[in-house]
């Protein structure tokens, strides 16, 4: 899978997100290791601010909802952030059950990829870890 292939569509979901509160527009891509298929997901704002749903556990919840289960092989997320976005804490936790430590990360603005991370560079210690 090539990260323009992830990028296109992040900035094609990215097009479909409901920020009408936020005006910050977010796109994710994720590939599945297992069947190599790409999933994408938009932010989704809610006037309840905690209801609102973050581009990547929309990919998240596709994934799932297509597959029955999910190992991310690789993310990629897009937003207009001049330095891009890296995913917040709560997607962070949720990605940690599909994620390994070593499962790139790419985030991206409009321009194209900015930042390439590790999982593990990202949330160091999960929920649930028990550090040494």
């Amino acid at each position: 899978m090539k990260t323009s292939e992830l990028l296109e569509a992040a900035l094609a979901a990215r097009e479909n997100a409901y920020a009408p509160y936020s005006g910050f527009k977010v796109g994710a891509a994720l590939v599945s290791s297992a069947s190599k298929t790409v999933y994408s997901g938009c932010n989704v704002e809610n006037a309840s601010y905690g209801a609102t749903i973050c581009a990547e556990r929309g990919a998240v919840m596709k994934a799932i909802s297509e597959e029955g289960g999910l190992s991310v092989k690789a993310l990629l997320v897009v937003s207009d952030a001049a330095q891009a976005a890296v995913p917040c804490a709560v997607c962070l936790q949720v990605l940690s059950e599909f994620c390994s430590t070593e499962t790139p990360v790419y985030v991206a603005n409009l321009s194209g990829i900015v930042h390439t991370y590790t999982f593990g560079e990202l949330l160091p210690v999960p929920f649930n870890s028990i550090p040494e």
